[in-house]
């Protein structure tokens, strides 16, 4: 067959996915939400390997084995559903900086999801096919569709997924302020297994999230932005407190990033309708009317560089390229 290329773009939570209770098929312990986003996109080609053999390329680079390998373990189920154990090359490049914090991975699956489920026939129905994007990285579930996302957090296999709640062709848009693009120190994968079982804070972190995420609901039905932002702030910073209560504690905090909370806290003093969040990563990301993003970018660049402070809309659902 010949090669298949599909894109998907990266997501922000806006109620943050931390902490699995099911280790082996990514299930949640909470309900998340997020916003696609049109300027952080994954491109990942499939087609036939020559040589009987898997390869596996990221950004241009052959990948080793232990990766390869892993790449290998998330497609079994796309394989042994199609009855097909083709060879295969897959070639994927992010178009945003891998592993930082900016959803480099979810990006990632959910295109090697759509580009799989075309490339072997499988005809899967989006939401069915981000309980497969799931297993290869949380997050995915929720890239494989545009605007605001829900990814619920079922109790099974089938049950964990992705549905889509608004196209968010409004006024609403991200500033992302990158502060660090390199890869972090501490995995997300590490930070909530560690989290989880030694946080005293947990358990209040699901129960509150529970609550903000039908605020959130409510919040983005009347597209009202303050609210949609309050919502998000608070919820991205009690997540990162859980890990501040850790034992020990880490933290995925810069002095630049705290630099930045200020800077928007300031803003918001000055009537601008600017809200921070934060995943696992020190870059900072701000919720605000698109049409007042510009304004609020200007306000930073004494702090970054044009090129780390990138303005996005709302971004389409996962695609075939070609």
């Amino acid at each position: 067959m010949k090669s298949i290329t599909a894109r998907a773009h990266t997501n922000i939570a806006l109620i943050k996915y931390w902490g699995k209770k099911n280790q082996e098929l990514f299930l949640p312990y909470n309900n998340s939400l997020s916003l696609t986003l049109n300027r952080f996109f994954t491109d990942t080609t499939i087609k036939p390997s020559l040589d009987k053999q898997d390869y596996f390329y990221l950004n241009g680079q052959l990948q080793n084995e232990k990766e390869t390998k892993k790449i290998q373990a998330f497609i079994q189920r796309f394989r042994d559903e199609a009855h097909n154990d083709e060879p295969l090359i897959i070639e994927s490049v992010n178009h945003v900086p891998t592993a930082a914090g900016l959803a480099s991975s979810a990006s990632a699956y959910a295109a090697l999801s759509v580009a799989l489920n075309t490339y072997l026939g499988l005809r899967l129905d989006p939401t069915t096919l981000s309980t497969y994007a799931r297993r290869g990285s949380g997050s995915a579930t929720r890239s494989l569709f545009g605007g605001f996302v829900e990814w619920e957090k079922g109790t099974d296999d089938t049950s964990s997924r992705a549905i889509k709640l608004d196209n968010a062709n409004w006024d609403i848009g991200l500033l992302v302020c990158i502060v660090n693009g390199q890869q972090k120190k501490i995995s997300s994968r590490e930070g909530m297994a560690h989290t989880v079982t030694t946080s005293p804070f947990y358990d209040a972190w699901v129960k509150t999230s529970a609550t903000d995420l039908e605020e959130m609901k409510e919040a983005i039905k009347a597209r009202d932005i303050d609210k949609i932002g309050q919502i998000a702030e608070h919820n991205a910073m009690k997540m990162h407190a859980t890990m501040l209560s850790a034992n020990p504690p880490f933290t995925y905090f810069e002095p630049q990033t705290i630099t930045l909370i200020q800077h928007i806290h300031s803003l918001r003093e000055q009537g601008y309708h600017a809200y921070i969040t934060m995943d696992a990563g020190p870059n900072v990301k701000v919720i605000a009317p698109y049409h007042e993003l510009e304004g609020i970018r200007q306000t930073l660049t004494y702090l970054l560089p044009d090129d780390q402070l990138i303005i996005s809309k709302a971004g389409p659902d996962a695609y075939i390229l070609g």
